[in-house]
């Protein structure tokens, strides 16, 4: 009985935030106004920096936790939001609403989902040393979604529940191969365009990629759109087929996150996480010829148990809100009922799954973010 009521519950609050939201890139988060929140910056043990923010005025007693999203390694450490289509401001939207606020830059940038969820736990008990939060709220996008869910799942002592946006929480392996299978079938449609592999990537590639590697593909994909049509059919990517002009966002998209993230994942894994030795690709012209040329990848077993840290178990003892597009180029929106599978639903726990009918990676805007924060905080208390 205490299931249903949970579920009915869920049910009214989405039909609320439907009500309420219908009238890859990082951000630096400015510092928060001094007449709305007394902030204060340091650094962990792990020497990530965090910030811990306390509304001068009204605090509700409870606090909201940012986990940020990917951001490059070649990118300095700080405090980063995500540029969502509306300018949404975790710090601002949190302070402004009466929360207390808390972030960490994690103590490293490119694949850092562990050391995420590890600073995110050491950054709740820094702010503990300060003030004591009747309720304590995680959200995160795109990485930091999935470092939300795992936090979540591995940590239900510190928090009160999680809202997850657009994160590869359904299984971290096939994101990590959906990249592989993206590059490998780009190398085959389009030839001859990007030194290196899908598994490395030359140093040159990355420092010239955005002025001499994307134009030359950018004129490839407008001069063969038969073959960019093959492409994200073969490697199951979204496009909005109102806008075919989509289809070239979504391959650039894919492609920029090989380029940049491949060889970072390759060192923190410890060895090449990507196998499609037994992939069977179809949706082009010819599958045949192309199962049987497409470039062919082993994955080292070492980075395949470290892959599997990564993963989330559906363990659920809190209510965790899921927020996707799904139309989502580069975190597909097969993560939501992936992780459905794994999650008991005789649990405490309860996942409530919101799907966003659009194209683009977390392309949200703020009255779905913010409505989506009222549910979590709902189901929370």
């Amino acid at each position: 009985m205490q299931t249903i009521l949970r579920f009915a519950r869920a049910i009214a609050a989405t039909a609320l935030l439907c009500a309420v939201a219908a009238p890859a890139e990082a951000q630096v988060l400015g510092p928060a106004p001094a007449e709305i929140a007394d902030c204060t910056d340091g650094v962990l043990r792990s020497r990530a920096r965090i910030r811990l923010c306390i509304p001068r005025r009204g605090w509700n007693g409870d606090l909201l936790v940012w986990a940020h999203g990917y951001v490059s390694p070649f990118m300095p450490l700080d405090f980063y939001s995500f540029s969502f289509p509306e300018g949404f401001n975790p710090q601002e939207a949190a302070l402004r609403r009466g929360f207390a606020f808390a972030t960490t830059s994690y103590r490293q940038n490119g694949l850092a989902i562990l050391p995420g969820v590890e600073d995110v736990r050491q950054l709740v008990e820094e702010f503990r040393k300060r003030a004591t939060p009747e309720h304590t709220y995680l959200f995160g996008v795109s990485e930091g979604g999935l470092v939300t869910t795992l936090s979540i799942e591995r940590h239900p002592d510190l928090y009160s529940g999680g809202l997850a946006m657009c994160g590869p929480i359904g299984s971290f392996r096939e994101q990590l191969n959906y990249f592989g299978d993206f590059r490998v079938l780009f190398d085959y449609f389009f030839p001859g365009l990007i030194p290196g592999s899908a598994i490395q990537i030359p140093p040159d590639v990355i420092a010239r990629w955005f002025t001499d590697y994307l134009p030359p593909i950018q004129a490839a994909i407008a001069a063969n759109p038969g073959a960019a049509r093959q492409l994200v059919r073969t490697a199951k990517a979204a496009f909005d087929p109102e806008d075919p002009e989509t289809i070239a966002t979504t391959i650039i998209n894919a492609l920029s996150f090989n380029i940049f993230a491949t060889n970072d994942a390759v060192a923190q894994l410890r060895g090449n996480p990507y196998d499609n030795r037994g992939r069977v690709y179809f949706g082009s012209r010819n599958d045949l010829l192309l199962n049987l040329r497409v470039a062919r990848f082993a994955a080292s077993p070492r980075a395949l148990g470290n892959v599997a840290l990564h993963e989330t178990t559906g363990d659920v003892s809190l209510p965790l809100v899921t927020l996707h597009t799904t139309l989502d180029e580069i975190v597909p929106y097969w993560h939501e009922p992936l992780y459905l599978l794994k999650v008991d639903t005789s649990d405490r726990g309860i996942v409530v799954p919101l799907p966003v009918h659009r194209y683009g990676h977390c392309a949200l805007t703020n009255d779905e973010i913010l409505g989506s924060l009222e549910l979590l905080v709902a189901l929370g208390r």
